[in-house]
């Protein structure tokens, strides 16, 4: 009886230990998330044009390891730096921002329009910034204008397709993964693992992300040698903009407000 008693109260303690940690997360995202939601304009659309120019030197390191090795998966490990950047300047990436304001909204911290405001200039910041910095890398490093436009073009034919679909599908909830993971602990070298390793994943595998794909589809556009235009890049746009919505909002972040309920009906009162 005695260790029985004794196995019960440790697996408690487990438990409450465990839902300590779960509340010290949502209370993370909660404060230190309002304030993002609600800074002005032209904050965040610089915070979102930094963003875009710190992936297209993430994208840059992607062809150019991939160029000197023909390793797609050494490539990829190179595109980390610019996640490990966007980590470290706590720049906007639009699909960062899908846990984070959901949950922030769902805290009462803030309305949807709060919401739809920050996806939108953070998107428009990351898609400036990265216009403007692949024209300026197609510039300067004519020796990658093959391979951006050989690995862009891969992106656009998948066209309107089941797998396609998917591959975006997997992109949104991986970042919305690694944004979870990011507010789930305080150590910065395991939220520098963590970004390594999403885009590692990311590149390596394919997988079709809406922010990433559009700033090599704009480096290819650039060189004047793509087999496609910016039509094309318009129903990609959409079409992967779409997928990595399903995969970051419905299938990560609504569950994680299921499993949070309690907590965020705490700060819905407390509001």
């Amino acid at each position: 009886m005695v260790e029985t008693s004794t196995v019960a109260r440790e697996k408690a303690a487990e438990r409450a230990d465990l839902d300590e940690t779960v509340a010290g997360a949502v209370d993370r995202i909660v404060t230190e998330g309002a304030p993002r939601l609600h800074r002005a304009w032209p904050d965040l659309l610089a915070t979102g044009v930094v963003a875009g120019i710190e992936v297209t030197f993430g994208l840059v390191a992607l062809l150019l390891v991939t160029e000197a090795t023909g390793s797609v998966l050494l490539g990829a490990l190179a595109f980390s730096f610019g996640f490990v950047a966007l980590l470290l300047g706590r720049s906007e990436l639009f699909t960062e921002g899908f846990l984070v304001p959901v949950t922030v909204a769902a805290a009462g911290r803030a309305r949807p329009r709060d919401v739809a405001r920050f996806w939108f200039g953070s998107a428009a910041g990351n898609l400036l910034g990265g216009f403007v910095l692949t024209w300026v890398a197609v510039q300067a490093l004519e020796a990658l204008h093959e391979r951006g436009v050989a690995m862009a073009t891969v992106y656009v034919d998948h066209g309107f397709t089941r797998e396609a679909f998917c591959l975006a599908v997997l992109a949104g909830a991986g970042i919305t993964m690694m944004t979870r993971m990011h507010n789930g602990t305080d150590s910065m070298p395991v939220r520098v693992f963590v970004s390594v390793f999403a885009a590692f994943l990311l590149t390596g595998l394919g997988l079709v992300h809406v922010i990433l794909d559009t700033l090599l589809i704009f480096f290819a556009l650039h060189t004047g040698g793509a087999p496609f235009g910016y039509g094309d890049l318009g129903g990609f746009f959409v079409f992967a903009l779409l997928g990595n919505v399903v995969g970051g909002v419905g299938l990560v972040t609504l569950l994680r407000l299921v499993r949070d309920r309690e907590l965020l009906a705490a700060h819905r009162r407390a509001a």
